[in-house]
Protein backbone atom coordinates (compact mmCIF):
# COMPACT_ATOMS: atom_id res chain seq x y z
CA UNK A 1 0.00 0.00 0.00
CA UNK A 2 1.31 3.46 -0.89
CA UNK A 3 1.95 5.62 2.13
CA UNK A 4 -0.13 8.79 2.15
CA UNK A 5 -0.14 11.35 4.94
CA UNK A 6 -2.27 14.13 3.47
CA UNK A 7 -5.55 14.09 1.55
CA UNK A 8 -8.36 16.49 0.67
CA UNK A 9 -11.98 15.36 0.83
CA UNK A 10 -15.50 16.79 0.59
CA UNK A 11 -18.14 15.90 3.15
CA UNK A 12 -21.85 16.62 3.27
CA UNK A 13 -24.17 15.75 6.12
CA UNK A 14 -27.68 14.52 5.39
CA UNK A 15 -30.55 16.88 4.71
CA UNK A 16 -33.44 16.92 7.16
CA UNK A 17 -36.65 15.33 5.97
CA UNK A 18 -39.66 17.45 5.12
CA UNK A 19 -42.54 17.65 7.56
CA UNK A 20 -45.85 16.12 6.51
CA UNK A 21 -49.00 18.09 5.70
CA UNK A 22 -51.73 15.55 6.36
CA UNK A 23 -55.13 15.36 8.10
CA UNK A 24 -56.92 12.78 10.15
CA UNK A 25 -59.28 10.65 8.14
CA UNK A 26 -61.44 8.72 10.60
CA UNK A 27 -64.91 7.35 9.93
CA UNK A 28 -66.65 8.99 12.87
CA UNK A 29 -64.55 12.19 12.95
CA UNK A 30 -65.87 14.29 10.06
CA UNK A 31 -63.71 17.29 10.85
CA UNK A 32 -60.36 15.60 11.53
CA UNK A 33 -57.59 18.07 12.18
CA UNK A 34 -53.95 18.15 11.00
CA UNK A 35 -51.76 15.23 12.03
CA UNK A 36 -48.61 15.64 9.95
CA UNK A 37 -45.46 14.42 11.68
CA UNK A 38 -42.00 15.98 11.62
CA UNK A 39 -39.28 15.08 9.20
CA UNK A 40 -36.31 13.07 10.46
CA UNK A 41 -32.91 14.60 11.14
CA UNK A 42 -30.23 14.15 8.51
CA UNK A 43 -27.27 11.93 9.34
CA UNK A 44 -24.01 13.40 10.64
CA UNK A 45 -20.56 13.07 9.07
CA UNK A 46 -18.21 11.55 11.65
CA UNK A 47 -14.44 11.06 11.65
CA UNK A 48 -13.25 8.28 13.94
CA UNK A 49 -9.80 6.97 14.91
CA UNK A 50 -9.04 3.39 13.94
CA UNK A 51 -5.81 2.29 15.71
CA UNK A 52 -5.22 -0.39 13.07
CA UNK A 53 -4.79 2.18 10.31
CA UNK A 54 -1.30 3.60 9.70
CA UNK A 55 -1.90 5.72 6.61
CA UNK A 56 -4.56 7.74 4.78
CA UNK A 57 -3.93 5.74 1.61
CA UNK A 58 -7.43 4.30 1.36
CA UNK A 59 -8.81 7.82 0.93
CA UNK A 60 -8.45 9.56 -2.42
CA UNK A 61 -8.01 13.24 -3.15
CA UNK A 62 -11.25 15.12 -3.76
CA UNK A 63 -13.30 12.10 -2.74
CA UNK A 64 -16.85 13.02 -1.72
CA UNK A 65 -18.70 11.50 1.22
CA UNK A 66 -22.36 11.98 2.09
CA UNK A 67 -24.51 10.96 5.03
CA UNK A 68 -28.09 9.78 4.57
CA UNK A 69 -30.95 12.28 4.35
CA UNK A 70 -33.70 12.20 6.95
CA UNK A 71 -37.03 10.63 6.04
CA UNK A 72 -40.17 12.62 5.35
CA UNK A 73 -42.76 13.03 8.11
CA UNK A 74 -45.85 10.84 8.00
CA UNK A 75 -49.50 11.11 8.94
CA UNK A 76 -50.84 10.16 12.35
CA UNK A 77 -48.17 12.37 13.87
CA UNK A 78 -45.39 9.94 12.91
CA UNK A 79 -41.93 11.41 12.53
CA UNK A 80 -39.74 10.54 9.58
CA UNK A 81 -36.79 8.17 9.96
CA UNK A 82 -33.50 9.71 11.03
CA UNK A 83 -30.77 9.56 8.40
CA UNK A 84 -27.84 7.24 9.06
CA UNK A 85 -24.58 8.93 9.90
CA UNK A 86 -21.49 8.24 7.79
CA UNK A 87 -18.16 7.48 9.48
CA UNK A 88 -14.73 8.01 7.94
CA UNK A 89 -11.96 6.09 9.72
CA UNK A 90 -8.49 7.58 10.07
CA UNK A 91 -5.24 6.58 11.81
CA UNK A 92 -4.24 8.03 15.19
CA UNK A 93 -2.57 11.41 14.82
CA UNK A 94 -4.85 12.72 12.07
CA UNK A 95 -5.50 16.45 12.07
CA UNK A 96 -8.78 17.64 10.52
CA UNK A 97 -8.44 21.05 8.85
CA UNK A 98 -11.04 23.23 7.13
CA UNK A 99 -9.60 23.70 3.62
CA UNK A 100 -11.33 27.05 3.12
CA UNK A 101 -10.32 28.75 6.36
CA UNK A 102 -7.25 26.78 7.46
CA UNK A 103 -8.85 26.27 10.88
CA UNK A 104 -7.91 23.10 12.75
CA UNK A 105 -11.22 21.47 13.57
CA UNK A 106 -9.87 18.49 15.50
CA UNK A 107 -6.62 16.74 16.38
CA UNK A 108 -7.47 13.07 16.75
CA UNK A 109 -4.88 11.30 18.89
CA UNK A 110 -6.85 8.90 21.09
CA UNK A 111 -7.80 5.44 19.81
CA UNK A 112 -11.49 5.19 18.85
CA UNK A 113 -12.08 8.87 19.54
CA UNK A 114 -14.47 10.53 17.10
CA UNK A 115 -15.50 13.96 15.95
CA UNK A 116 -18.69 15.15 14.24
CA UNK A 117 -17.26 17.21 11.42
CA UNK A 118 -20.57 18.09 9.75
CA UNK A 119 -24.00 17.97 11.41
CA UNK A 120 -27.11 16.75 9.71
CA UNK A 121 -29.94 19.14 8.94
CA UNK A 122 -32.96 19.45 11.19
CA UNK A 123 -36.18 17.86 10.00
CA UNK A 124 -39.04 20.15 9.01
CA UNK A 125 -42.05 20.45 11.33
CA UNK A 126 -45.29 18.84 10.25
CA UNK A 127 -48.54 20.81 9.86
CA UNK A 128 -49.74 19.72 13.30
CA UNK A 129 -47.57 22.51 14.70
CA UNK A 130 -49.28 25.24 12.68
CA UNK A 131 -52.88 24.74 13.77
CA UNK A 132 -54.28 27.81 15.51
CA UNK A 133 -57.49 29.69 16.24
CA UNK A 134 -57.38 31.40 12.87
CA UNK A 135 -56.12 28.42 10.88
CA UNK A 136 -57.74 25.14 11.82
CA UNK A 137 -56.62 23.34 8.66
CA UNK A 138 -53.03 24.36 7.90
CA UNK A 139 -51.77 22.89 4.65
CA UNK A 140 -48.25 24.09 5.32
CA UNK A 141 -45.37 21.96 6.62
CA UNK A 142 -41.72 22.95 6.83
CA UNK A 143 -39.09 21.61 4.45
CA UNK A 144 -36.05 19.99 6.01
CA UNK A 145 -32.90 22.01 6.52
CA UNK A 146 -29.76 21.12 4.55
CA UNK A 147 -26.86 19.39 6.26
CA UNK A 148 -23.49 21.04 6.70
CA UNK A 149 -21.00 20.78 3.85
CA UNK A 150 -17.26 21.15 4.27
CA UNK A 151 -14.04 20.86 2.32
CA UNK A 152 -11.44 19.19 4.51
CA UNK A 153 -7.74 18.52 4.53
CA UNK A 154 -6.71 15.51 6.56
CA UNK A 155 -3.09 15.57 7.65
CA UNK A 156 -1.40 12.69 9.43
CA UNK A 157 1.32 13.29 12.01
CA UNK A 158 2.28 9.92 13.39
CA UNK A 159 2.20 9.32 17.10
CA UNK A 160 5.44 7.80 18.37
CA UNK A 161 7.41 8.09 21.58
CA UNK A 162 10.82 7.96 19.89
CA UNK A 163 11.81 9.16 16.43
CA UNK A 164 14.89 7.81 14.62
CA UNK A 165 16.72 10.38 12.52
CA UNK A 166 19.66 9.74 10.23
CA UNK A 167 21.02 9.89 6.72
CA UNK A 168 20.02 7.30 4.12
CA UNK A 169 21.79 3.98 4.64
CA UNK A 170 22.74 4.79 8.23
CA UNK A 171 21.06 1.60 9.46
CA UNK A 172 17.79 2.96 10.87
CA UNK A 173 15.59 0.32 9.28
CA UNK A 174 17.85 -2.50 10.49
CA UNK A 175 17.80 -1.05 14.00
CA UNK A 176 14.00 -0.79 14.00
CA UNK A 177 13.74 -4.42 12.90
CA UNK A 178 15.97 -5.48 15.82
CA UNK A 179 14.39 -3.31 18.53
CA UNK A 180 10.72 -3.66 17.59
CA UNK A 181 8.16 -5.85 15.90
CA UNK A 182 8.38 -3.85 12.65
CA UNK A 183 9.76 -5.51 9.53
CA UNK A 184 10.74 -2.68 7.19
CA UNK A 185 12.20 -3.15 3.74
CA UNK A 186 15.99 -3.12 4.01
CA UNK A 187 18.50 -2.72 1.18
CA UNK A 188 22.12 -1.71 0.70
CA UNK A 189 21.32 1.48 -1.18
CA UNK A 190 20.00 4.95 -0.29
CA UNK A 191 16.30 5.67 0.15
CA UNK A 192 15.25 2.10 0.82
CA UNK A 193 12.70 3.56 3.23
CA UNK A 194 10.10 5.53 1.30
CA UNK A 195 7.62 5.84 4.16
CA UNK A 196 7.88 6.02 7.95
CA UNK A 197 8.04 2.66 9.72
CA UNK A 198 6.34 2.24 13.08
CA UNK A 199 7.29 -0.46 15.57
CA UNK A 200 6.63 -1.28 19.22
CA UNK A 201 9.64 -1.86 21.48
CA UNK A 202 8.87 -3.86 24.62
CA UNK A 203 10.76 -4.66 27.82
CA UNK A 204 10.17 -6.51 31.08
CA UNK A 205 8.09 -9.21 29.39
CA UNK A 206 5.87 -6.64 27.72
CA UNK A 207 5.04 -4.59 30.83
CA UNK A 208 6.78 -1.58 29.29
CA UNK A 209 6.46 -0.53 25.67
CA UNK A 210 7.35 2.42 23.48
CA UNK A 211 6.44 3.22 19.89
CA UNK A 212 9.40 3.97 17.62
CA UNK A 213 9.11 5.74 14.26
CA UNK A 214 11.81 5.30 11.64
CA UNK A 215 11.79 8.55 9.65
CA UNK A 216 13.02 8.22 6.03
CA UNK A 217 16.57 9.47 5.56
CA UNK A 218 17.32 13.16 5.54
CA UNK A 219 19.91 14.80 3.33
CA UNK A 220 21.50 18.21 3.51
CA UNK A 221 18.95 20.81 2.48
CA UNK A 222 15.96 18.64 3.43
CA UNK A 223 14.25 21.43 5.38
CA UNK A 224 14.19 23.53 2.19
CA UNK A 225 12.68 20.75 0.10
CA UNK A 226 15.56 18.55 -1.06
CA UNK A 227 15.26 14.80 -1.01
CA UNK A 228 12.56 12.84 0.78
CA UNK A 229 13.09 13.97 4.35
CA UNK A 230 11.04 17.18 4.32
CA UNK A 231 7.91 15.17 3.52
CA UNK A 232 8.32 13.15 6.70
CA UNK A 233 9.84 15.56 9.21
CA UNK A 234 6.35 16.33 10.49
CA UNK A 235 6.12 12.77 11.79
CA UNK A 236 8.65 13.51 14.53
CA UNK A 237 6.73 16.57 15.74
CA UNK A 238 4.85 14.43 18.27
CA UNK A 239 7.85 12.42 19.47
CA UNK A 240 9.26 13.17 22.92
CA UNK A 241 12.74 11.77 22.28
CA UNK A 242 14.95 11.70 19.16
CA UNK A 243 17.60 9.07 18.50
CA UNK A 244 20.23 10.07 15.95
CA UNK A 245 21.64 7.11 14.01
CA UNK A 246 25.12 7.83 12.64
CA UNK A 247 27.22 5.64 10.36
CA UNK A 248 30.68 5.54 11.94
CA UNK A 249 32.24 4.79 8.54
CA UNK A 250 30.87 7.92 6.90
CA UNK A 251 31.98 11.17 8.60
CA UNK A 252 29.68 10.87 11.63
CA UNK A 253 30.63 14.27 13.13
CA UNK A 254 29.89 16.12 9.92
CA UNK A 255 26.64 14.22 9.36
CA UNK A 256 25.50 14.93 12.93
CA UNK A 257 26.01 18.67 12.45
CA UNK A 258 24.03 18.57 9.20
CA UNK A 259 21.16 16.67 10.81
CA UNK A 260 20.98 19.12 13.70
CA UNK A 261 20.98 22.00 11.22
CA UNK A 262 18.13 20.45 9.23
CA UNK A 263 15.99 20.00 12.34
CA UNK A 264 16.66 23.59 13.39
CA UNK A 265 15.67 24.80 9.93
CA UNK A 266 12.41 22.88 10.08
CA UNK A 267 11.33 23.58 13.67
CA UNK A 268 13.02 25.19 16.65
CA UNK A 269 10.96 23.08 19.06
CA UNK A 270 12.13 19.85 17.39
CA UNK A 271 15.71 21.08 17.46
CA UNK A 272 15.46 21.62 21.22
CA UNK A 273 13.93 18.21 21.89
CA UNK A 274 15.80 15.71 24.05
CA UNK A 275 17.98 13.34 22.04
CA UNK A 276 20.45 10.47 22.22
CA UNK A 277 23.12 9.35 19.77
CA UNK A 278 23.77 5.85 18.44
CA UNK A 279 27.04 5.31 16.54
CA UNK A 280 26.20 2.43 14.25
CA UNK A 281 28.23 -0.17 12.30
CA UNK A 282 30.76 -0.56 15.08
CA UNK A 283 31.29 -4.15 13.94
CA UNK A 284 33.42 -2.61 11.17
CA UNK A 285 35.67 -0.69 13.60
CA UNK A 286 37.84 -2.89 15.82
CA UNK A 287 40.31 -0.25 16.95
CA UNK A 288 39.56 0.48 20.64
CA UNK A 289 41.34 3.82 20.47
CA UNK A 290 39.10 4.84 17.58
CA UNK A 291 36.01 3.87 19.55
CA UNK A 292 37.13 5.90 22.57
CA UNK A 293 37.90 8.84 20.32
CA UNK A 294 34.41 8.72 18.79
CA UNK A 295 32.71 8.60 22.18
CA UNK A 296 34.77 11.53 23.44
CA UNK A 297 33.81 13.62 20.41
CA UNK A 298 30.09 13.06 20.86
CA UNK A 299 29.59 12.78 24.62
CA UNK A 300 29.58 16.57 24.96
CA UNK A 301 26.44 16.64 22.82
CA UNK A 302 24.49 13.93 24.59
CA UNK A 303 24.35 10.28 25.63
CA UNK A 304 26.31 8.16 23.17
CA UNK A 305 26.03 4.44 22.44
CA UNK A 306 28.26 2.27 20.27
CA UNK A 307 26.11 -0.25 18.43
CA UNK A 308 25.90 -2.58 15.49
CA UNK A 309 22.32 -2.93 14.31
CA UNK A 310 23.47 -5.78 12.09
CA UNK A 311 25.11 -7.96 14.75
CA UNK A 312 23.14 -6.75 17.78
CA UNK A 313 26.19 -5.29 19.55
CA UNK A 314 25.16 -2.75 22.20
CA UNK A 315 21.43 -2.97 21.44
CA UNK A 316 20.38 -4.23 24.87
CA UNK A 317 22.10 -1.29 26.57
CA UNK A 318 20.59 1.14 24.05
CA UNK A 319 17.11 -0.31 24.49
CA UNK A 320 17.01 0.12 28.27
CA UNK A 321 18.65 3.53 28.03
CA UNK A 322 15.84 4.63 25.71
CA UNK A 323 13.23 3.43 28.20
CA UNK A 324 14.96 5.18 31.10
CA UNK A 325 15.44 8.42 29.18
CA UNK A 326 11.82 8.49 28.07
CA UNK A 327 10.57 7.88 31.60
CA UNK A 328 12.85 10.68 32.82
CA UNK A 329 11.33 13.03 30.22
CA UNK A 330 7.81 12.03 31.21
CA UNK A 331 8.51 12.80 34.87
Amino acid sequence: MIFKDEVRIEVRAGKGGAGAASFRREKFVPHGGPDGGDGGYGGDMIIRVNPHLKTLSYLHNNQKFKAQDGGKGLGSRKSGKMGSSFTIEVPPGTIVIDSNTGEILSDLTENYSEFIVARGGMGGRGNIHFKGPTNQTPFYAQPGKPGEEKSLRLELKMIAHIGLVGFPNSGKSTLVSKLTNARPKIGAYPFTTLSPNIGIMTADEGYRSLVIADIPGLIEGANSGKGLGIDFLKHIERTRLILFILDTTDSPEEKFKILRKELAGYSESIYERKFMIALNKMDLNFDEDLKKSLVNKFKKSGEVFLISALTGQGLKELKYALFNKYEEIEK
